[in-house]
């Protein structure tokens, strides 16, 4: 599934959003992503046309089967980065999440299962979060 950083950013953005229990709207994403009100527009209608999303103007946005499945490994990912830098490079758990969002677009699947090997196959992440969503 090839889908650009920015994309897989926003798509991310709206799974963390609803995770926390909370329905979703485009402000959420502006303050969540500190982007502007007219840049979540054209991202959120993108997502939209490439069946990433669902949402009505002015209404809550939710992911679809196809933005649900990409969420849940990128989000996955973030996690077994998360905790990589916590245990192996001893980063202070609330110092890595900024790094894993760079790093998560860019580790390979066969880097990550051997990271994920080498961490004897976690199920949390360093803030207790379900790595596996």
């Amino acid at each position: 599934m090839s889908i650009n950083e920015s994309r897989q950013d926003y798509v991310r953005a709206i799974f963390v959003l609803s995770e926390r229990n909370q329905e979703v709207r485009s402000k959420d994403l502006v303050s969540y992503l500190e982007v502007k009100k007219n840049t979540v527009s054209h991202m959120l209608s993108a997502l939209r046309d490439e069946g990433f999303v669902s949402f009505q103007n002015y209404g809550s946005i939710s992911l679809t089967k196809k933005g649900l499945l990409l969420a849940k490994q990128l989000t996955a990912k973030h996690r077994l980065i998360e905790l990589f830098l916590t245990k192996v490079l001893k980063r202070n758990p609330s110092e890595v999440h900024d790094e894993a969002c760079k790093l998560e677009h860019d580790f390979s699947e066969d880097s990550l299962k051997e990271m994920k090997k080498l961490l004897g196959n976690p199920s949390l992440d360093p803030h207790g979060k379900p790595i596996s969503v």
